[in-house]
């Protein structure tokens, strides 16, 4: 078999590592950019989930425990950065008691090992400057370097004879009764089979293999802060507050990052292009085409009053100070120091929906992953296991 994949985030590179390592596939990878992991690879905090959140029983839930234990085997294996500092769930008022009590019965349900409920007290042992009513402590929740994860599995593609192919945008492709034809940059290209895991290009991608779907990726910028000097000191781990259960995002938290860097962050405020990294990357024909899409209208008629909040919070520094101080009352302005954010992928449906669960589609020879925002990275190995089992069974 020759199979494509088209993207060299972490995703596309583990599925086409095991693509190759299973199925003794020739595999080549196609990136329009100059580097592996350019973009959410590239652009979030590390962390490595335990699973905690996810609806039971979802793809979530069971790659990302499936995944999280393959990827700590995968970073010991390549010495490959990773530390289990683990995570609190921090309830500040009484009324957040009810949603960190949900959040711990899904974490047993999902079998995360070492969860705890803590009070007060309790919790100011694990962070000795984080206040609040209670908390559940995720213990084995990581942190490692996603980027230097997606160099090796490139390694890895290369040494089992694939090819990683960089600046080579998928510019058309065709179905044909024996396979897909792509063109990539100046190359035409045949497959048995295409996996796009193109994360912001998915739409793209999916119109040019006639597959366009019930669902379109909108992007979201999260934006963060950097603690700077001596108040990185202040957070030993991960500080996360009770998620609001309307939304797939998880609020302004503090992140200590594999390198050391403590963050603030994200926001979540709709990007004005695919890769609208700041408030100046504008794209017209990307917003025209976000824009056009009913599920972002209704979507934003169904929530314009939080995206108004978080626009505001985009443009203020108190209000990441404010979120942050709510754990952490010991932080001051000086010490929040803006740095660099990232875009999620986040696959809205014809209704207004946000798609919570991972999404693979398959449209003839080209299977689609529609849906793969954190924990993605985490669950990179598992979801390229999962993904060459539909292709199998497909392929039979």
């Amino acid at each position: 078999m020759n199979i494509g994949i088209v993207g060299a985030g972490i995703v596309g590179l583990a599925v086409a590592r095991e693509v190759a390592r299973t199925r003794g596939a020739t595999v080549t990878v196609l990136d329009k950019e100059d580097r592996v992991g350019a973009h959410q690879t590239g652009h979030n905090s590390g962390v490595v989930h335990a699973g905690i959140y996810y609806q039971p029983g979802s793809l979530k839930a069971r790659l990302c425990r499936e995944g999280m234990a393959l990827l700590r085997q995968y970073c010991a294996e390549h010495r490959i950065p990773y530390d289990e500092v683990g995570k609190l769930v921090v309830a500040s008022t009484a009324a957040e008691r009810p949603g960190l009590r949900r959040i711990a019965e899904r974490a047993r349900a999902n079998q995360v090992p070492g969860i705890a409920e803590l009070d007060a007290l309790a919790l100011r042992e694990v962070e000795p400057h984080t206040v609040g009513v209670a908390a559940v402590h995720s213990p084995h929740t990581a942190i490692a370097d996603f980027p230097a994860v997606a160099r090796r599995l490139a390694l890895d593609v290369a040494e089992t004879g694939g090819s990683v192919l960089l600046s080579h945008p998928v510019r058309a492709l065709r179905e044909t009764a024996s396979g897909v034809e792509v063109l990539a940059g100046s190359r035409r290209l045949r497959f048995d089979r295409l996996i796009v895991c193109a994360g912001l290009g998915t739409d793209t991608v999916a119109r040019m293999a006639g597959g366009a779907g019930d669902v379109r990726i909108v992007p979201f910028r999260g934006e963060y802060y950097a603690l700077a000097g001596a108040s990185k000191d202040l957070v030993r781990g991960l500080i996360y507050p009770v998620p609001d259960p309307r939304y797939p995002f998880l609020g302004v938290h503090l992140t200590r990052r594999i390198d050391g860097e403590v963050l603030v962050g994200p926001n979540a405020v709709m990007a004005l292009a695919l890769e609208g990294y700041s408030w100046g990357d504008v794209d017209l024909t990307d917003l025209r085409r976000i824009l056009a899409w009913e599920g972002t209208r209704r979507l934003a008629a169904r929530h314009w009053r939080t995206g108004v909040r978080e626009v505001l919070g985009s443009m203020a520094k108190g209000s990441f100070l404010a979120a942050a101080r709510r754990y952490v009352p010991e932080l001051t302005r000086a010490d929040l120091v803006r740095t660099a954010g990232g875009v999620r992928a986040q696959a809205v449906a014809r209704d207004g929906s946000m798609l919570d669960d991972f999404a693979i589609d398959v449209h003839g020879r080209v299977t689609l992953v529609r849906n793969a925002p954190s924990p993605a990275a985490t669950s990179s190995l598992a979801i390229a296991r999962h993904i060459v089992g539909l292709t199998s069974v497909l392929t039979r």
